[in-house]
């Protein structure tokens, strides 16, 4: 995720360029949909939440801070929507039809790693919203502490105390089901 191109974007498009906010809908439609998809389990909730994050992004885009990464405040908003859904609800989602097998897995490995992860994906779901956002920021999104604290408005020091907790609330999780 190039910074200065999604910088240029933002611009262009404030500048009246449709194509440039296009561009950035394409780029991170996806990165959007799935982190809404982890937190909610749910591919309807998700794409809910794609949208509305566009949405909201292009109505504010005036308000978007070019010193943060576009990316940071893009991903901050759909964790602010899944968490919004997630209070108004009151529910942690049903299971998704979303497992990647493995290249050149047979049906047993493949059977084998779709129960480890619908497992995870399960106790992941039934963690504390601050605690899934965390998780699924570091380990579904690859995001640093430093990006974390930004897209989740936390200082770094906060960002790790609160994944060290959601580690170990996992870890609890899953040895109480015999997943460890």
């Amino acid at each position: 995720m190039n910074e200065g191109v999604d910088a240029a974007r933002v611009r262009e498009c404030l500048a009246g360029n449709p194509q440039a906010f296009a561009a950035l809908v394409e780029q991170y439609e996806k990165p959007v949909y799935n982190v809404a998809l982890r937190m909610l389990r749910n591919s309807e909730d998700a794409r809910d939440i794609a949208q509305s994050v566009f949405l909201k992004a292009y109505q504010n885009l005036s308000n978007y801070d070019p010193q943060y990464k576009f990316y940071s405040w893009i991903y901050r908003m759909a964790i602010n929507e899944s968490l919004n859904i997630l209070r108004v609800r009151g529910r942690d989602g049903g299971p998704v039809d979303e497992r990647l097998p493995e290249q050149g897995a047979g049906p047993s490995e493949l059977l084998a790693e779709g129960q480890k992860r619908e497992v995870v994906l399960e106790a992941v779901g039934r963690l504390k919203p601050e605690h899934r956002a965390v998780i699924v920021l570091r380990y579904f999104v690859d995001r640093n502490y430093e990006d974390m604290g930004e897209i989740l408005g936390i200082d770094a020091k906060t960002v790790k105390s609160r994944l060290y907790t959601a580690r170990q609330l996992l870890k609890d999780q899953l040895s109480s089901r015999g997943a460890l």
